[in-house]
């Protein structure tokens, strides 16, 4: 037998795992995992790492007095905007209105001490209202849902955001992809504006658990349509585009004349700065409009019997006692078993898509402001909001758009603007409640439309017919499941549409093959158990049954190109040890190449018989042409090394995709 030329890859053991055929083999593994977990600890327990788990403490120490003013007075714009927001999204979630507010400080707070984004505002949010409305439980004759389910899932959604903060599972929602989300946010908002329609008409219907059964109850009840219900909104729509205006106009304003350094007097900023008020507090100035011309009819004596206007009606004054969620009531047989299955897939969906709304908004002001995120932080100090609201009565929150918009641009320079926001609520629960009961349900139903509309994105399907024609599927799945079936069947289809993409993907790699001096077969990223039935049929079908279907003699070698392999699994090493010795059957030499040092040794620990590696192609061609000797089956090819050098394919290159 002639000598073995040596691979260019020499794989050197770990000294710690060389041992892993001895009886101490178990001593050593155990010793190694300890010495990891004391490694863990030893980082997890400094100083830095513990300061990182509390944001506050990097920047409190920072804070400047002058910071103190911006704070308070973007902490006071976001109140304004968050009570008659919060009002109205709780009519989304089929809650009572008061839920809306208990749903709105305790994230200001937390996220304080344990958020990274100095823009993020913590509350109720539309597409987490709309959640809470398809997983809040059973509808009592008034529309509502009992709020002990709503406030038992934000107690378990705080619980798994937490948990997944704790153990860095923030990765996760990068499953979900963009064409996803973008139809997910699409029909959420086409079905939280149609929802409104019966409060702009002023009708009543049964229980609507989708956009089509809304779009039923719309057309069946629109005879009873309240004429002053609908004048009341129509005015309302209309104040709210002129206000919008408003502000869009004095924003124009004063960024010309920044870019003009024009010497403004400071009367005129003042001007600005309340007209810029005034707009920004929209919602807030056309609910107050709205409940005082109620108040108004009542006070001269028109709406004593019966008022023209549907309005909220009495709200309970204060603050909700703060304790722990009950699981179960049995004054209303609910037992804690009903309250689970009751919530559904609701626990695994809602929490990531209000970690999904958050990071998504997080992320995209710390690109617009300049500074990071943690992720991981993000979805503890999110966990942690909703745990600690769950005590307050609050349902489900998460990072509102919206908000996080206006507290940027209201010039807020640390997380403490939240804590202003939070202390206007708490006032507004104790000293305005009375005054809630005159807001008519049509200025909160205009407020809703007139925020989610700009949420509906059709302009998107251009960029994707442009860019990938094959991510309109996901979108249009989502979309429609969403619309027909429901929000929670069409976001589950649509992640279910996009994991089979990349399964797919992953079991269809893209195997090239070309003739160089050799057949190189080329693979195109990791071998794991979905792609190894195709890869391994792929190089035998290039490297062997192409040759016997033209018949013409197959190469005297074939060179697997894996430098674009990275993983590898036990389901792999079955499938090349087959390979080998399909090749081996056929007298064709199979080697391999450019495997990562990790790659290769856990092929050479499997103990692969015939298994060859070389560092790259050059060097395998270098010794397969060149040298005198191969690693298998030496007899038989030593006779004729530069036999191995076969004649040209008849197709230089194919690619499968």
């Amino acid at each position: 037998m002639a000598s073995q030329s040596e691979p260019l890859i020499q794989v050197t053991p770990d000294p710690e795992r060389a041992n892993s055929n001895t009886p101490n083999s178990s001593i050593s593994e155990f010793t190694i995992m300890k010495n990891d977990v004391k490694n863990y600890l030893r980082k997890s327990c400094t100083v830095k790492n513990w300061r990182r788990k509390l944001p506050i403490t990097i920047w409190l120490p920072k804070y400047k007095a002058s910071y103190l003013l911006n704070d308070f007075v973007a902490g006071l714009t976001v109140g304004l905007t968050v009570i008659p927001q919060g009002l109205a999204y709780a009519t989304v979630a089929k809650l009572p209105v008061q839920y809306g507010l208990y749903s709105a400080f305790m994230g200001c707070f937390v996220y304080c001490f344990l958020g990274t984004a100095k823009d993020i505002t913590l509350g109720p949010t539309a597409i987490m209202s709309l959640m809470v409305s398809q997983f809040g439980g059973p509808i009592n004759q008034y529309g509502f849902h009992d709020p002990i389910y709503a406030i038992l899932l934000t107690f378990i959604c705080g619980c798994i955001q937490l948990g997944m903060g704790i153990v860095h599972l923030g990765f996760l929602v990068n499953f979900i992809s963009f064409p996803v989300i973008s139809a997910f946010t699409t029909a959420a908002a086409i079905t939280i504006g149609f929802g409104q329609v019966k409060h702009i008409l002023g009708i009543s219907y049964h229980h609507a658990d989708s956009f089509i059964q809304d779009v039923e109850g719309v057309i069946e009840n629109i005879k009873d349509t309240n004429l002053w219900d609908l004048l009341m909104a129509a005015c309302c729509f209309v104040l709210l585009v002129l206000l919008k205006f408003l502000k869009s106009a004095i924003t124009k304003v004063e960024d010309t004349a920044a870019e003009e350094n024009e010497a403004v007097p400071i009367w005129k900023k003042i001007i600005w700065k309340f007209l810029w008020l005034i707009g920004t507090a929209k919602n807030a100035v056309v609910v107050i409009t709205a409940a005082l011309v109620a108040w108004s009819l009542v006070a001269s004596g028109h709406g004593t019997m019966s008022h023209p206007f549907t309005l909220v009606g009495d709200i309970p004054a204060g603050l909700p006692p703060f304790e722990p969620p009950d699981f179960s009531d049995p004054s209303k047989n609910i037992t804690s078993s009903n309250t689970v299955s009751e919530l559904n897939v609701g626990i695994i969906i809602v929490p990531l898509v209000g970690f999904l709304e958050s990071i998504a908004i997080g992320k995209a002001f710390a690109r617009q402001n300049n500074y990071k995120i943690d992720t991981n932080q993000e979805l503890i100090a999110l966990g942690s909001a909703n745990i600690l609201g769950s005590f307050m009565s609050s349902y489900p929150v998460t990072g509102s758009f919206s908000r996080t918009a206006v507290n940027s641009q209201s010039g807020v320079k640390t997380p403490l603007g939240g804590v202003f926001t939070g202390t206007l609520i708490i006032l507004a629960l104790v000293l305005l409640t009375s005054w809630f009961k005159y807001i008519p349900e049509a200025s909160l139903a205009a407020v809703i439309i007139v925020a989610v509309a700009q949420m509906i994105d059709f302009s998107v399907l251009k960029k994707l017919w442009k860019v990938c024609k094959l991510d309109l599927l996901p979108w249009f799945v989502t979309v429609i499941l969403s619309l027909v079936l429901g929000i929670e069947i069409g976001i589950i289809c649509g992640i279910g549409v996009d994991l089979l993409f990349i399964l797919y993907r992953a079991a269809r790699p893209k195997v090239q093959a070309v003739t160089r001096e050799v057949l190189v077969i080329k693979l195109s990223n990791g071998i794991q158990y979905p792609s190894v039935d195709h890869i391994t049929s792929s190089v035998v079908e290039y490297g062997l049954e192409e040759y016997e279907e033209q018949l013409i003699e197959p190469p005297k070698a074939v060179i697997v190109d894996c430098s674009n392999v990275f993983t590898v699994d036990y389901t792999t090493v079955q499938g090349m040890t087959e390979l080998i010795y399909e090749y081996k059957k056929a007298d064709v030499h199979l080697v391999f190449a450019g495997l990562e040092q990790s790659i290769s040794e856990v092929f050479q620990k499997a103990e692969i018989s015939g298994f060859t590696s070389y560092g790259s192609v050059e060097d395998a061609i270098s010794a397969i042409v060149g040298g005198p000797e191969l690693l298998i089956s030496e007899e038989k090819w030593s006779d004729d090394p530069v036999g191995l050098a076969v004649s040209k394919l008849s197709h230089a290159s194919k690619i499968n995709e």
